[in-house]
């Protein structure tokens, strides 16, 4: 870490908990590898923060977006455990899915219609232990869902994904990474990091994608549905 006062290097190597606001924290926990390096270059901790919310603010579907989840879920799907979807826009694609790598046999994938009952299911997923990736889309949230989310977070050693519509990203959130996805070049998506621990990111990145095509056909899916509770559909 570089300072402009030399004076203060003495101070910020006993204090790891402050850093200077043109640096990045050095002390951040370790991430998790998204498997962007670009991405992983620009990131405290050098991927997703773990213990903490991620925010995801895209109005973009079907333009490879969740290829910027796929390296770090395909992994996470090789370890004992269940990855957990709370209600995506559209069914996984179990073919793309496998293609990329991932265990589709892992995916567990919770439809719920309120906002507070999405909330519940990943408050849930997060406190169960069960889960080695997480990531849910909530369209609308007021500040007290999610700092619930946010704390719940903190308990665990799991990075919480959110992805929420694009006309939020003037709204406050305690998350501790927003990103913004739009379009970018053929076959690539624009990443701007609006927030993140330690110095703004001024320059946009544009990562590869890959399509994730909804079936042709839906897949018949095992639902379990219980009064005032959302339903768990397995994906296997």
């Amino acid at each position: 870490m570089k300072h402009r006062n030399a004076a203060l290097a003495p101070v910020l190597q006993q204090r790891t908990d402050i850093w200077a606001a043109n640096d990045l924290p050095d002390a951040a926990q370790p991430g998790i590898p998204s498997g962007h390096p670009a991405l992983d270059a620009e990131l405290p901790g050098g991927g997703w923060p773990v213990g903490e919310l991620t925010e995801v603010l895209s109005d973009c579907h079907g333009h490879g977006e969740m290829s910027l989840l796929l390296p770090w879920m395909a992994a996470a799907s090789r370890r004992e455990g269940w990855l957990v979807w709370v209600t995506p826009p559209a069914r996984p694609h179990l073919p793309a899915l496998a293609a990329a790598g991932l265990h589709t046999s892992r995916l567990l994938v919770i439809d719920a219609d309120r906002p507070a009952e999405r909330v519940w299911a990943l408050r849930q997923a997060l406190e169960s232990g069960a889960c080695t990736g997480l990531a849910g889309w909530l369209n609308k949230a007021d500040t007290a869902m999610l700092r619930r989310l946010q704390l719940a977070a903190r308990a665990t050693t799991l990075p919480l994904v959110l992805f929420r519509p694009l006309d939020d990203r003037h709204l406050p959130s305690p998350a501790g990474l927003r990103l913004l996805l739009s379009p970018g070049p053929e076959h690539a998506l624009r990443v701007d990091i609006l927030k993140r621990r330690g110095r703004p990111a001024s320059e946009p990145l544009h990562l590869r994608t890959r399509a994730i095509h909804p079936p042709a056909t839906p897949l018949p899916p095992v639902a379990i549905r219980s009064p005032r509770r959302p339903a768990l559909t397995l994906i296997a």
